[in-house]
């Protein structure tokens, strides 16, 4: 008989409908702590901003907010964001190379690359670096520096203690939803980022934790900065009608136009830099220089530009800002973005989707005030960082307007639809790309959990008898119906299985040891194999084969423990071959006999 303590659980307790256990609550609860730490770390970049662009443009001490466009240094403004850009190669140069780009790539190859790991430096170096970045005036947000340190944090907390890959992916993630949470004020945006950008996943063990930081951090950024909106804006219509969204339709699809340029454009650039004939530490300050020359003829473009995405949504620009933004905004974000300089995208997406929106509020339907800017906002996000659904809700808890529910779906998916199908990654996932590593951003159920093992087994087995002689053994070993079987299931008399032997074995037994064959069989029979039942799903089959590195198991039935089968690691591409059918061969299901059951009946009648 199989040994219980070599079966598997019940199977009512493996097929759960999640995976989570008692584990999950450690992870949450040192979640929450991440999420406090990261609205701090929140703040404390969010003042380095500050205190940064009153050093670089006003040449005092101060954490007060500030905006670069107010400078008073005439055209030796250029000379400013090229100062902070040789700062900052010096930086990667010799501190970290970890810090140039805007985060949120650098934060998928930890996760994906090395095991959730990054290095205590990088915690520093990042949020000091974008500070400068952005103080001095480049075209930059927050929120990719405070996702990249919030993670790092989460990383190094993780690190410190005695956890998994997987946990210490969480606690990276929960860092980078945390700090999100609490610079924009919009908590459930953060989660959903995490969720289509940084988890690869959707199962409670992430989920929760997640969650709970996000939520933290948000909680605490109550105490520490207020509460949101971050962008107010006055009421809109509860529906629009058909010709708003139609006019959402073309929002979207200049949105999807918008962000393939942007994305082309920032890697067109880096291409460029890669090919000058010096060292990539001083490639920021070229980017500066390009900074530097537009704030020159547009100041508005510098810096965050909270200030002027506000203004957009509140229908307080002129038209000749929002083309200025919509333009020298998109140069200068995009060359200095691909020369590797420090910085994130949303802000500057939102600022040049809003833009869009001003240029679209000249032609499309009045629908209100700031409601195209605002519903250009989502649809750049969604379709040019591939994250659709935190595009729509990053700008309701942005804005908190919820009628704007409906027009920012509509946009949003037709810019998502648009970029998915015109280019093959994301501005995030490219940067990736060149570095050499594949990611697929393609969530779907594993064809291994809905597939049993009773659907792939193989029933025609050649089994041994515990007691067979030496002569039914050789028999065996040179009959047709053997070929290719590599395991052989010993059974007793009541066809129990009582051990495996492999072919290797029997056949070194035939040649090398004939005489007493039973005693022989005994002797080299693995009296405690790992075996399979027909109600298993084949996902648990693959996990115990790469437990215990077999990848043949006898099929036994759960109450006698009889042989009714073998299930091997070649059955097992059934489930994705049965996977290819369904969604390659093409049938008609009803046909026209069923759709038109009386046209049938009256053709019978005519017939007869």
């Amino acid at each position: 008989m199989v040994d219980a303590a070599a079966r598997p659980r019940d199977i009512a307790d493996e097929l759960a409908d999640f995976t989570a256990n008692k584990r999950l609550l450690t992870i949450a609860a040192i979640a929450i702590v991440i999420g406090v730490i990261s609205a701090y770390l929140a703040l404390a970049l969010l003042t380095l901003i500050n205190f940064s662009t009153n050093l670089f443009f006003f040449q005092r001490l101060s954490t007060a907010p500030a905006m670069p466009a107010a400078h008073t240094l005439g055209p030796f403004v250029v000379l400013v964001p090229v100062v902070g850009a040789l700062i900052i190669g010096f930086m990667a140069r010799y501190g970290s190379e970890r810090i140039r780009g805007h985060g949120i790539p650098e934060a998928i190859e930890a996760i994906l690359i090395n095991g959730s790991r990054v290095e205590p430096k990088v915690a520093l170096l990042k949020p000091l670096s974008s500070a400068i970045s952005i103080g001095s005036g480049g075209p930059f947000g927050a929120e990719g520096p405070i996702i990249m340190t919030g993670g790092a944090v989460g990383s190094l907390l993780a690190q410190f203690l005695h956890l998994t890959s997987a946990e210490r992916k969480t606690l990276l993630v929960a860092g980078a939803a945390g700090g999100m949470s609490a610079t924009f004020a919009t908590p459930l945006a953060a989660v959903l980022l995490a969720v289509e950008l940084l988890l690869f996943e959707w199962k409670p063990r992430s989920l929760v934790p997640v969650a709970l930081a996000s939520a933290t951090a948000a909680a605490t950024r109550r105490y520490i900065m207020g509460l949101g909106p971050l962008f107010p804006v006055p009421a809109h219509p509860v529906f629009i009608g058909p010709q708003g969204l139609i006019g959402c339709i073309i929002a979207g699809l200049l949105a999807g136009l918008l962000s393939a340029g942007l994305t082309q454009a920032v890697y067109a650039a880096e291409d460029a830099f890669q090919r000058l004939p010096i060292h990539w530490m001083w490639w920021p300050a070229i980017g500066g220089l390009v900074i530097g020359v537009g704030g020159l003829f547009f100041p508005q473009a510098l810096g965050v530009g909270y200030d002027v995405i506000g203004d957009m949504l509140q229908g307080d620009v002129a038209g000749r800002v929002v083309v200025g933004v919509l333009i020298v905004k998109s140069i200068i974000w995009s060359v200095s973005l691909g020369s590797g300089t420090s910085g994130g995208v949303l802000a500057p997406l939102l600022m040049m989707g809003g833009a869009l929106g001003g240029v679209e509020s000249w032609f499309l339907p009045a629908e209100g005030v700031g409601f195209w800017p605002l519903v250009s906002m989502g649809a750049i996000l969604g379709g040019t960082m591939r994250s659709p659904l935190t595009g729509v809700v990053f700008a309701l808890e942005l804005t908190h307007d919820v009628n704007m529910m409906l027009p920012l779906l509509v946009a949003v998916t037709i810019a998502h639809a648009f970029t998915v199908l015109v280019m093959r990654r994301s501005i995030l996932t490219e940067k990736v790309a060149r570095r050499g590593y594949h990611l697929s951003r393609e969530y779907a159920t594993d064809p291994l959990e809905i597939l049993f093992v009773r659907e792939v087994m193989r029933t025609s087995v050649v089994a041994l008898v515990a007691d067979a002689p030496h002569d039914h053994l050789r028999h065996t070993l040179r009959g047709d119906g053997s070929r290719g079987q590599r395991l052989y299931p010993v059974v007793g008399r009541q066809q129990e299985v009582v051990g495996v032997v492999t072919r290797a074995d029997l056949q070194t037994l035939v040649d090398d040891a004939p005489g007493n064959a039973d005693a022989q069989l005994a002797a080299i029979l693995k009296r405690r194999p790992t075996v399979a039942y027909p109600d298993e799903s084949l996902r648990m089959i693959v996990h115990r084969m790469a437990e215990s590195g077999l990848t043949r198991f006898p099929v036994v039935s759960r109450d006698e423990q009889r042989l009714v089968g073998m299930v091997a690691l070649t059955d097992l591409l059934k489930a994705r071959t049965l996977n290819l059918d369904a969604e390659r061969r093409r049938e008609r299901v009803l046909g026209a006999h069923i759709a038109f059951p009386f046209g049938e009946k009256r053709q019978r009648k005519e017939l007869t």
